[in-house]
């Protein structure tokens, strides 16, 4: 017996890494109508049966699988620095298995919940899993990273339908489609065949309406802007965080890399923390370099990290505007950090056991306050950017508090992943937020994917992965303020309501 059910826990692991198989960059997403409606046949029978002891362990077994196999790559960020390789078994092993939890409590509330019917059934499972993976991105910092929706990643046509409901939402019903087959296998009820068939019918019907949102986008005519957005992508090596490298080297190729022209007005946008060991206030000693390659025709969006006040014990991460004598416009302080990699969680506590964050040298950032829109207003540029670093990208929702900008500005430093997927999945969230929020997201990254995303999710200009130079932004389309941008994770609730009335609704019919 005990034979037996090993050999099942076996299975849900391999069904779990299968599914992750559908996201970024392998994108194979019709595994998941196999995984899914397998995982689902599986636990449905095990409902019905008298047995339901592992209820727990049959959702923690397939999110361990699955996280185990996509998330692989946060180990690569220990390996720059010998102090933090011992870590590299636990990072491997525990953060799968901790991601695993939130699965495991859908598995449990399903078999906790009665519920006879089939097509209910598959409504509850789906309105549970889709509601857990609201919870996992929002809880204490929260960590919304390879939601199930991602693997739409390459299918924008579907994908419009995040202008109206979000990540969150679409979460839901793609959980309801790829069960959707199980239906054929269990079921010989005609109303739940049709129900089925219904639920497969639903992205047919996204792609179409989507296809004419896109091309209704792409017939609106081209506003040139009076100015240049250069987007700068370079591979500059993560261990000037750990090695003593030459601030003035880094700095001198970042300019030669820009390429800033005297007679044109431009915008530069440098990755985050590109400068090794240098803060905001040490940055006008390097003023003698922009003196000769940069006049009032110019602007710099920079990441670099700020100690306000003289406070060495209060770093922020920011995103700062420099004009052409390096003096600052206005920053942003980043709101977001990640986990561990920022900031220490339960610091007082897990300091005493010898873990500390791992960059800003093994201190902890600290968070800003507000995302604060970033105005530009005067004679040579008029701009709103919302801005976001890094790990702000990935929460859908959060970040529209103000939908009120004319641009995303994200900057990023993906080379804490490697050549790995990491910086794939990290820039498919790129395409769900401009798709949310109906906005050009311009994207520079140091080691990662610096792009120009236009507001249907297309990548009109791209760097790839691991390549210096530039991208230029000139000529934009406008669009409408996106439903979802108006109301963020309001239409989440709609869709919980909707699934909930579901429920009861097919439960009742016989």
């Amino acid at each position: 017996m005990k034979k037996k059910i090993y050999f099942e826990y076996l299975y849900l692991v391999v069904l779990g890494i299968l599914s992750s198989l559908s996201l970024p960059p392998y994108n194979f997403l019709f595994i998941n109508f196999a995984t899914f409606s397998l995982f689902f046949i599986y636990i449905f029978h095990k409902k019905k049966s008298s047995s339901r002891n592992n209820k727990f362990l049959y959702g923690w077994f397939f999110g361990f699988g699955y996280f185990l196999s996509n998330l692989y790559w946060i180990s690569f960020s220990l390996t720059f620095d010998e102090n933090f390789k011992f870590l590299i078994p636990f990072a491997l092993i525990l953060i799968p298995a901790f991601l695993a939890i939130f699965y495991g409590v859908v598995t449990y509330c399903f078999f906790l919940i009665k519920n006879k019917k089939l097509i209910s059934n598959l409504f509850l499972f789906s309105v549970l899993f889709g509601f857990i993976e609201f919870i996992r991105g929002n809880i204490l910092t929260g960590f919304p990273w390879n939601l199930i929706a991602y693997s739409f990643s390459n299918n924008l046509e579907v994908l419009q339908i995040l202008s109206f409901i979000g990540t969150y939402s679409f979460n839901i019903l793609c959980i309801s489609l790829f069960t959707a087959p199980s239906i054929y296998i269990l079921s010989k009820n005609r109303k739940d065949i049709f129900v089925s068939i219904f639920l497969l019918i639903i992205p047919i019907i996204f792609y179409i309406t989507g296809s004419f949102k896109i091309k209704s986008f792409q017939s609106l005519n081209l506003v040139k802007n009076d100015y240049v957005i250069r987007v700068l992508g370079s591979k500059i090596d993560i261990d000037r965080f750990y090695e003593n490298t030459d601030a003035l080297k880094v700095i001198k190729e970042l300019i030669t890399i820009s390429k800033p022209d005297l007679g044109t007005k431009t915008i530069f946008l440098w990755p985050e923390g590109i400068i090794p060991n240098v803060h905001q206030s040490d940055l006008h000693e390097f003023k003698f370099l922009f003196d000769e390659k940069f006049n009032k025709n110019h602007l710099l969006f920079l990441g670099i990290n700020i100690n306000e006040n003289d406070n060495r014990d209060e770093y922020y991460n920011s995103l700062s505007i420099y004009n052409h004598k390096l003096n600052l416009i206005d920053s942003y302080k980043k709101v977001n950090l990640v986990p561990f990699g920022e900031f220490l969680p339960f610091e007082n506590f897990l300091g005493r056991i010898g873990l500390k964050s791992l960059t800003n040298n093994y201190q902890s950032f600290s968070a800003g306050k507000n995302r604060e829109i970033i105005k530009i207003n005067d004679n040579d540029f008029n701009l709103k950017v919302l801005p976001l670093i890094c790990y702000e990208i990935i929460y859908s929702g959060k970040i529209f508090d103000n939908h009120n900008f004319d641009y995303i500005f994200n900057i990023s430093e993906d080379g804490w992943f490697g050549n790995s997927i990491g910086p794939h999945q990290h820039f498919a969230h790129s395409i769900f937020r401009a798709i949310e929020s109906g906005k050009y997201i311009i994207r520079s990254a140091n080691n990662g994917v610096t792009a120009i995303i236009n507001p249907t999710g297309f990548v009109e200009k791209k760097l790839p992965l691991g390549k210096s130079g530039y991208v230029d932004f000139s000529e934009k389309r406008v669009s409408n303020t996106t439903l979802f941008s108006q109301h963020g994770n309001k239409m989440f609730l709609i869709i919980i309501l909707l699934y909930i009335f579901l429920i009861f609704s097919f439960n009742r019919i016989s």
